[in-house]
């Protein structure tokens, strides 16, 4: 069974920079999955942040252009993002989230493509 667990996450000043790490467990060897991160503001719906196919191919909301950044370990598929420049408006729990369903991508995937997911972690940007 895939399972997906998030930690990295906590309490961090704006300005600063925090790393996402996704563990990636349970794949068949065949299996080559686009990741990505989502996120939940309070009052807000769920975002997708950033997401990575099998190629490489990586996609950003356009808030986080430039200061996120978005990467796998193909091995294990360990997925990462890392968070420069942090703002108070990206406070959210972050979401892991993937899917053996899609070979390359070309912008952001919805939600809905994505098969699995982690159960989110806390990031809070203070000012």
């Amino acid at each position: 069974q895939v399972r997906l667990a998030e930690s990295g996450g906590g309490p961090v000043q704006a300005g600063g920079s925090l790393r996402l790490s996704c563990t990636s467990s349970g794949w068949s060897p065949l299996n080559r999955p686009c990741m990505a991160w989502f996120r939940q503001a309070p009052g807000k719906g769920r975002e997708g942040v950033a997401a990575i196919d099998r190629d490489g191919n990586a996609f950003y909301t356009n808030s986080v252009k430039g200061r996120f950044t978005i990467s796998k370990d193909n091995a294990d598929h360990t997925l990462y993002l890392q968070m420069n420049s942090l703002e108070v408006e990206d406070s959210a729990v972050y979401y892991c989230a993937a899917t053996p369903d899609i070979a390359t991508i070309a912008s952001l995937p919805a939600e809905r493509f994505f098969r699995y997911w982690g159960p989110g972690i806390q990031v809070t940007v203070s000012s």
